[in-house]
């Protein structure tokens, strides 16, 4: 088998899709979840496990929608749990999907706690680290829209983070630059202040590191082990500079105020374009 790489992106591949259904209702939605959770999760890192109940036609009970990282590990998960009880009297039917006509989708960022999930997989808790550069308050600096701004919009805290990741076998390092902002709804209550403060950095420091984690491609072998490959932007300069020559980059106008979509398609809507593979098919079903 091929080595598979493995990108810091929502995996949007139908082929590291797997489909989940004739699950009984014998347990409760929770405990039917934390169950699948748990045999599932064996296979290979989950992006997510999203649970259904059957449509009011069909018996009680639910399907479910795992998306992995990798193919391989829906590949695997099929094997092993297609046509097993597992954790209920009847037993799960487990495909893996395909999607009936070729759809094109942008790379999307992975949130930074989904990216620190996935290195420490993979790299394992000491094979990598971050550090936060630079986090700064650059609320009011961009003065050209704080005057078109309407006088009864808010007033909104705005925060700039720059992080590396460093990938330590091999000696990578990666910057990612990072936003984020919220409105001010009652701009002279220091109780909102503080509250929000605090979360606006969080989300900049998270952004910065989905940003960095971007640039890194991991290469995954049948033997377990894992190469490491940093794949920058061909416009991107911030890895390049020092410290201080980036201190000095940093310009407000040159970064987005607007949210980085980490959304994935919703799986509901996915799985109208969702097939089986013809060689998996239940046999005469």
């Amino acid at each position: 088998m091929e080595p598979e790489v493995v990108s810091f992106t929502v995996p949007k591949e139908s082929n590291k899709v797997v489909f989940v259904w004739n699950i009984s209702a014998q347990l409760s939605e929770g405990e039917t979840y934390w169950s699948l959770m748990k045999a599932f999760s064996p296979f290979g890192p989950l992006y997510s496990l999203k649970l259904f109940p059957n449509a009011g036609v069909a018996d009680p009970g639910y399907y479910a929608v795992v998306r992995y990282f990798t193919s391989g590990s829906a590949k695997k998960a099929h094997a092993a749990c297609d046509r097993k009880s597992l954790f209920q009297d009847s037993p799960l039917k487990v495909q893996v999907c395909n999607r009936k006509k070729s759809l094109q989708f942008k790379s999307l960022e992975l949130y930074g706690y989904k990216c620190q999930e996935l290195a420490n997989y993979y790299l394992g808790f000491n094979g990598w680290s971050k550090r936060v550069i630079a986090l700064q308050n650059i609320s009011g600096l961009d003065v050209e829209a704080e005057e078109e701004a309407s006088p009864q919009e808010p007033a909104r805290l705005r925060y700039l983070c720059v992080v590396e990741v460093t990938i330590h076998d091999g000696e990578i390092r990666s910057r990612g630059v990072g936003v984020a902002e919220e409105a001010m709804e009652k701009q002279n209550d220091p109780t909102e202040f503080l509250s929000k403060n605090g979360k606006v950095q969080k989300y900049a420091v998270q952004k910065a590191l989905s940003n960095a984690f971007k640039k890194i491609l991991l290469v995954v072998f049948d033997n377990g082990k894992v190469a490491v490959e940093y794949v920058p932007d061909e416009d991107d300069a911030v890895d390049c500079l020092t410290e201080e020559e980036l201190q000095g980059f940093i310009q407000v106008n040159d970064f987005t105020w607007a949210s980085v979509d980490g959304g994935a398609e919703d799986d509901e809507e996915m799985l109208a374009n969702l097939t089986f593979y013809e060689d998996t098919a239940a046999d005469g079903e």
